[in-house]
């Protein structure tokens, strides 16, 4: 196989390249946040006297950004690869194990971190037992079954079953930008509470090996020729916050789903669930921050249980 045939696998690897480093800022101390542990505000200035602080020693807000750079990896390798005419059977399996790193083994890290600080608010909770640090790599092993699952059933080609792993990486990944950037005492207390983590553990391991019928970015009979429009309008919507003015673009997704779903265009009336997710987390972004990507991934999981692809197998 020559050198430009292995270019789509050479951008898989960039996937598995950006998990490693986003596991390296997770273990690796850094910066160290501190928040005031009576209101729960955020303060950088470690000076103030007479309020106790607990600390987070490691750098998870550059991990998320690493593990969203993989997810833009790996939403990409597939259409270069098939762009080339170069899919192969390697390809397939290096996709999988770059996956189960940026989006099973990573954010398991982040959870495990999180469960630290957690049980660390607690008396004598730095000494917890590892015991209740552990089911945080359920995640990962919930990704690999869910993968190995994927590669091996070929009736998968509209639709998933269960949760893919990226949308669990994502949601995890997300966590430690609302952390650092939520004005909310309420989440911040939230997110050092053991029991949310092992019920985000519960919930997002059954979604990966159930059978559920999950959306999927993939259309029988739809080339990207007839998608161009829609395409062009969301670049619309993207750049105009950044030059112009942020409520050009949110008008713009306000009324898009609307119209992707009144569209005589077939092609691009096949993906308003993903116009709408889009819509719904660009908006949202601007009023709640990073709370947007949770509120995206409900909507997501929401959408998919309506939305019958196909029968439950």
């Amino acid at each position: 196989m020559g050198l430009m045939k292995q270019i789509p696998n050479i951008i898989t690897l960039l996937n598995l390249f950006f998990g490693c480093i986003a596991i390296v800022y997770i273990l690796q101390p850094g910066l160290v946040p501190l928040y005031n542990s009576n209101d729960l505000v955020l303060v950088p200035d470690v000076t103030q006297l007479g309020t106790q602080y607990v600390s987070i020693p490691e750098q998870m807000f550059m991990a998320s950004l690493f593990i969203g750079l993989a997810a833009v990896v790996d939403f990409f390798d597939g259409f270069v690869a098939r762009w080339m005419k170069a899919t192969s059977a390697i390809g397939v399996q290096l996709d999988s194990l770059a996956d189960v790193v940026s989006f099973g083994v990573a954010p398991s890290l982040i959870i495990y971190q999180f469960l630290r600080l957690s049980f660390a608010q607690q008396d004598n909770g730095l000494a917890v037992n590892i015991i209740f640090l552990l089911p945080a790599f359920f995640i990962a092993c919930a990704g690999a079954y869910r993968l190995a699952r994927f590669n091996i059933d070929a009736t998968q080609t509209t639709y998933f079953k269960g949760l893919p792993i990226p949308a669990n990486g994502l949601l995890v990944a997300s966590f430690p930008l609302i952390y650092w950037t939520n004005i909310y005492p309420d989440i911040t207390r939230m997110l050092i509470n053991p029991w949310f983590w092992y019920a985000i553990i519960i919930i997002l391991s059954y979604l990966m090996i159930s059978k559920i019928p999950m959306l999927a970015l993939k259309f029988s009979g739809v080339s990207f020729k007839s998608l161009l429009p829609l395409v062009i309008v969301l670049i619309i919507a993207i750049i105009c916050p950044l030059f112009f003015n942020k409520w050009v673009g949110i008008g713009i997704c306000l009324v898009l789903p609307i119209l992707t779903l009144l569209s005589n265009n077939q092609s691009i009336k096949k993906t308003f669930p993903f116009v709408l997710i889009f819509a719904v987390a660009f908006i949202s972004a601007f009023f709640i921050n990073w709370l947007a990507v949770p509120l995206s991934f409900l909507l997501y999981v929401i959408l998919s249980l309506l939305t019958k692809q196909s029968k439950q197998v």
